[in-house]
């Protein structure tokens, strides 16, 4: 009796995931394309982090920053998609009290550390092209390591905060959450108690993540165009413009997708489980993609790693 009831104890802390409302036999139809995307996610990174990591022309600030980018992404992803593609294979869909504190804790992490590697390379290419003498010097390998290092501290810091904010709460014994991995907003519906307080801190930590990194971006951005069309050579506009397009285009995706998702009503979970496919995989799936076709420099660093692999061979 004591071990059944230590037992039954164990699984009343156990929360569960509902994911996507489907008919089960459905199931391995949602499995296959994030099994399919999932992979992609897992390529795309893995290739642009080791194609920086071998070349050694692309020890630069910029590549500094998309290796890091990368690995966050790779990372966030892989904080979500495993156990989401192993409950649409299961019939209890559970995931533990301390497995959904981690796959929290390391999910806001990540997101809120790309938050700030998208600013910090904002301001790579607002030097890049505003101030193209000063560069080496103004993007320093400490500044450089500080900045990155800084981005993770502040993922960190809020990831705490948010555990804390949301895992103290009380929950009721129906521990339902209506998301396939542990979304902040679903578990505070199952809580027990006035959540106005909680949600009060939840905006406030995003307002100070979001506003800074967003007016670092804009503000970059608007040197950056103002410095392009000062430009007289067609040839000089396309090269510099060339330089941030990539960039421009992850923060679109990124930040179009998480607005979005953040302004669908809160009665529609399936629209917005949809939408949250969006920056936790399809996002980390283009990235590298985006990177790699828009960008010279990676594109020739493939073809010389390529070379050498078929000369080994």
């Amino acid at each position: 009796m004591g071990d059944q009831g230590a037992k039954n104890h164990s699984e009343a802390t156990d929360f569960i995931l509902v994911g996507f409302r489907v008919l089960p036999e459905l199931h391995i139809f949602l499995f296959l394309p994030f099994l399919f995307i999932y992979i992609m996610v897992l390529l795309g990174n893995v290739g642009i982090l080791v194609i920086i990591l071998i070349d050694p022309r692309l020890n630069t600030p910029m590549y500094f920053f998309l290796g890091n980018l990368s690995f966050i992404d790779l990372s966030y992803s892989s904080a979500v998609a495993p156990k989401a593609m192993a409950n649409f294979l299961s019939s209890s869909k559970s995931i533990s009290f301390v497995g959904c504190v981690v796959q929290f804790f390391f999910f806001v992490l990540f997101m809120v550390a790309e938050s700030f590697v998208l600013a910090a390379m904002a301001y790579d290419r607002f030097v890049a092209i505003c101030s193209p003498l000063q560069y080496s010097v103004r993007m320093s390998r400490r500044l450089c390591t500080q900045l990155v290092v800084g981005s993770y501290f502040c993922g960190w810091v809020t990831s705490i905060l948010l555990v804390s904010n949301t895992f103290t709460l009380p929950f009721c014994t129906y521990r339902v959450v209506d998301h396939f991995y542990c979304d902040p907003q679903s578990i505070e519906k199952i809580s027990c108690s006035n959540i106005v307080i909680n949600q009060m801190v939840t905006l406030t930590l995003a307002g100070i993540i979001i506003l800074p990194t967003l007016i670092v971006i804009m503000v970059s951005y608007v040197y950056i165009v103002s410095t392009i069309l000062k430009i007289r050579s067609d040839e000089g506009r396309m090269k510099a413009f060339s330089t941030c397009g990539s960039h421009l285009v992850v923060v679109s995706l990124l930040y179009g997708t998480a607005f979005f998702h953040s302004f669908i009503p809160s009665n529609n979970a399936e629209l917005r489980k949809v939408a949250s496919v969006c920056y936790i995989l399809i996002t980390p799936m283009l990235n590298p993609l985006i990177y790699s076709l828009r960008n010279k420099d990676v594109k020739e660093a493939l073809k010389r790693i390529l070379g050498k692999a078929k000369a080994w061979l």
